[in-house]
């Protein structure tokens, strides 16, 4: 008898809707979806400030919905900021979570939905499968095409001078999500091309996951990665390409489902001490690993590489090897085009920090065990030395 799938468990949120210009009529759809009606808005104050927010407060308002702003959620959020939303939160009786933003203010978004309604400490909630109960109902908005954060069940807080920690529990998936992708027209091409390729290494990272991968993940990986990688360039050189910006917001999010499942591995493992010693962008210093990380990996990877390699350039001839080789040259073609900066040296990384990063970054044990090829201190060290 032949062998069927290996039993495998899909986690996503409870609803999506996808509408161009749909945040302007936001009060509209949460009133269908939620009989709450004391908002909670978790964002920063770039889009607080925008004017972007005016026309989604004016129809939640008109929808009968009272709305509070949140708006000190900074990149790499740490502890304080999460505590200052709660009490801010329960201050004004909110009953009703919306994350919208980037990654930092969604992620914040689902803990304080969490604590709202629970009297668990947040360091009892650090790990797997710590929350208990119940939480407030929760909403994300995406306002840029990468972390894939209104989709996923984690949570990452910074917790010192230069480390993060993580919840991961089912009640951080949300009860909606919205996707409309008029509201990433404004982010201008760097960030364009640093959060897209954090998409597409989500992407690629849950393909080719040793742990938990499976066919549901492999699909929206697989959809994610041909959205991205056939849009980026466009939405990097023309912000206001409609169709581009849509299939990078919904190639992101497929992807965000996707390591949501089948989670990710080395190139966050080693991107994270660059953010927290550097204070660089998550997608860039994804961007920076990639490279060196699908090249490390290619002993153990390669005929999923080889199998990716058809998803972004079509028909590829060649031996399994090859056709491997093609794609992670796509890959780093892809970047350089992009215009995101190619060598940590680029963006003020320096060669004596190199062997603190690589013992930082094994501490990221839940990511490394994920990572096709097992990574030891002295690999990290070379990967760092490959990407400087």
């Amino acid at each position: 008898m032949s062998q069927g799938f290996k039993a495998f468990s899909f986690n996503t949120p409870g609803s999506m809707h996808v509408e161009w210009g749909g945040a302007k009529r936001l009060g509209e759809l949460a009133a269908s979806w939620f009989e709450e009606r004391n908002v909670l808005l978790v964002t920063d104050k770039f889009l607080s400030e925008s004017g972007l927010l005016e026309e989604t407060k004016a129809s939640m308002e008109a929808n009968g919905f009272s709305i509070s702003i949140y708006d000190d959620v900074v990149a790499d959020p740490p502890e304080h900021v999460l505590m200052e939303c709660v009490e801010f939160g329960k201050a004004n009786n909110a009953n009703l979570v919306i994350g919208l933003g980037g990654g930092s203010p969604m992620d914040i978004a689902k803990l304080v939905a969490v604590m709202l309604t629970s009297d668990q400490k947040l360091s009892d909630l650090y790990g797997i499968g710590n929350v208990k109960g119940k939480r407030a109902p929760l909403l994300q908005i995406p306002t840029t095409a990468g972390t894939g954060s209104e989709v996923t069940n984690i949570t990452i807080l910074t917790t010192g001078e230069t480390t993060k920690m993580g919840v991961v529990s089912k009640q951080l998936y949300a009860d909606y999500v919205l996707l409309d992708a008029e509201l990433t027209i404004g982010l201008p091409s760097l960030p364009t091309a640093a959060t897209g390729i954090d998409a597409m290494v989500h992407a690629i990272e849950a393909y080719t996951s040793a742990h938990l991968k499976n066919p549901l993940s492999d699909a929206l990986g697989k959809e994610a990665l041909r959205l991205l990688s056939k849009n980026l360039l466009t939405a990097c050189k023309d912000g206001k390409n409609r169709a581009a910006r849509e299939a990078m917001l919904l190639g992101a999010n497929l992807a965000g489902q996707a390591f949501s499942n089948s989670p990710v591995a080395a190139v966050h493992a080693l991107a994270y001490p660059l953010g927290g010693h550097y204070h660089l962008p998550h997608g860039l210093t994804n961007a920076l690993m990639l490279g060196p990380v699908l090249r490390f990996n290619m002993k153990a990877a390669a005929p999923l590489y080889a199998e990716l390699a058809e998803v972004v350039l079509g028909d590829v001839e060649g031996e399994e090897l090859s056709r491997a080789e093609q794609f992670v040259e796509y890959m780093q073609n892809l970047m350089n085009e992009s215009g995101a900066p190619q060598r940590l040296r680029d963006v003020g990384v320096t060669e004596e920090s190199l062997p603190t990063l690589a013992k930082d970054a094994m501490i990221q044990t839940r990511l490394l065990g994920n990572n096709p090829v097992q990574v030891t201190e002295s690999d990290a060290l070379k990967l760092y030395q490959e990407a400087f």
